[in-house]
């Protein structure tokens, strides 16, 4: 055998190789371009504009990487597109899948208790290892420091000790825009107080009635507070006892405080839109250039007037107004001068204006009695009461919607109700009938601005319900 014949001869000549490998890259590559149909169904949802096949690469590998490793599914395609429509720079930075959240690890000497039913500041020092005394000395540095003994179920305490057990903070949240802190020093304990600052912004809310006007509008999201606020709005124009019916319709913007993306508490109604029996009434909250702010129709025409309609909110009328009824107590034939609306004892009685009040006591038969002269031409009486509100009594000035008193059963009443009497210069009417005078509209002077911050915000109700309702047929 020669020495060349010798020599083995290789498995694969080296172009092979060079073939093979090219081959496996190639699937390599198309692996990565073309992984798993979620990562493709995500991916196509994407408008990127990338600079270079090798970040187009690298983006692809990443995203399939981060799917394989959370097996969870592709994001909304929709929310993608309209990001990407808006603001392609930031979206195509912002494509490829975020890096897994590594939680932050508390420091060895970090405690935290949750309160639990029956838990006192002592329970919950005894819990992370401290001694009795601590508490007391705690408590006896600051007199703000007592607010850490006012617990709640569920509220949190963190504790952060010294190597050798010792407190050297502590901290809870209160709530979600204040928290509160103790920290160590030469003196004792320091106490601060960080109150977060909202931010506010506007939201918007559309319902319709179908049974009450409170539960429509807690399913269509608005607060009792807020609701509360809608009706002495348009208490003017409403009668909310009796007027109320079944597919009435309300939309209302309001200010909405927010922190960390949480909303936190609500501001004023902004403007809002009640339609009753047809009818459409519209408000607007202007603050004038002297800082005073009150409610307009969209074109400038006070909702306030001289009375309100209804002087208990969401009361039923159980008796009206009538010269030949049949009272309930006395069983005789006796004109009923007023109107009663029947609610759940303690409900507020609101001053139906301005004026003075003549009476703040017991009056016969109506019981504790307020009666309020306005001005020289009316009279209001409110009888019945259970009880009158602070600062209310015979001689006081009130404002309208002011609350007088609550809802009682005194003097001849089969049950809790007001009596509500209406009077022009001396002559009982018709409290559900008297037509009432409006206030001043917007002057000449403030007409544009007004105007200029009514018409964006009827228009944006009308937008909102547009796409609300067209959401709701898909």
């Amino acid at each position: 055998m020669t020495k060349e014949s010798s020599k083995a001869p290789p498995l694969y000549p080296k172009t092979h190789l060079l073939a093979a490998s090219g081959i496996a890259a190639l699937l390599s590559l198309a692996l990565l371009v073309f992984p798993s149909s979620d990562v493709e169904a995500k991916k196509t949802t994407l408008s990127l504009e990338l600079e270079s096949p090798a970040e187009q690469l690298t983006q692809d590998q990443d995203a399939a990487e981060a799917v394989q490793a959370t097996n969870e599914p592709a994001a909304s395609p929709f929310a993608q597109i309209e990001n990407s429509a808006e603001e392609p720079q930031e979206t195509a930075q912002a494509a490829p899948a975020p890096a897994p959240v590594i939680e932050e690890k508390k420091s060895p000497n970090h405690r935290e208790v949750i309160v639990s039913k029956g838990d006192t500041l002592s329970t919950l020092f005894e819990k992370v290892g401290l001694p009795a005394a601590s508490v007391h000395e705690v408590l006896a540095s600051d007199k703000q420091a007592k607010q850490f003994s006012q617990l709640k179920h569920g509220q949190k305490l963190e504790f952060e000790l010294n190597p050798n057990g010792q407190l050297t903070n502590l901290h809870s949240k209160v709530s979600d825009v204040e928290s509160i802190t103790l920290t160590k020093n030469d003196k004792g304990y320091a106490f601060n107080r960080i109150t977060a600052k909202p931010t506010v912004r506007s939201a918007y809310v559309h319902g319709v009635i179908n049974s009450s006007l409170s539960q429509s509008a807690a399913r269509a999201g608005l607060s009792h507070s807020l609701t509360m606020d809608m009706a002495s709005v348009f208490g003017y124009d409403v009668d909310f006892a009796q007027d109320i019916r079944q597919g009435d319709e309300f939309d209302v913007i309001y200010e909405q405080k927010v922190v960390n993306g949480k909303a936190v508490g609500n501001g004023p109604i902004l403007s809002a839109r009640f339609t009753n029996r047809g009818k459409t009434y519209t408000a607007v909250r202007y603050t004038n250039k002297q800082g005073n702010s009150s409610y307009y129709t969209a074109d400038g025409n006070s909702m306030r007037k001289a009375f309100i309609r209804t002087p208990v909110d969401f009361a039923r009328i159980s008796s009206k107004f009538s010269m030949g009824r049949k009272h309930p107590i006395l069983n005789k034939i006796r004109a009923h001068k007023g109107v009663d609306y029947a609610a759940p004892r303690g409900t507020p009685i609101k001053a139906a204006g301005d004026g003075k009040v003549l009476l703040a006591g017991r009056r016969g038969g109506y019981g504790n009695t307020v009666i309020i002269q306005h001005g020289n031409t009316y009279r209001t009486l409110y009888g019945h009461m259970q009880g009158f509100a602070k600062g209310v009594q015979t001689g006081s000035s009130v404002k309208q919607g002011q609350v007088i008193g609550y809802i009682g059963t005194t003097g001849l009443s089969t049950g809790p109700h007001l009596h509500y009497e209406f009077q022009v210069n001396g002559v009982h009417v018709d409290p559900l009938g008297q037509k009432v005078a409006m206030a001043d509209p917007i002057s000449k002077a403030e007409r544009a601005r007004f105007l200029a911050q009514s018409q964006p915000l009827m228009a944006r109700m009308d937008q909102e319900k547009s796409t609300q309702l067209a959401s709701s047929k898909r």
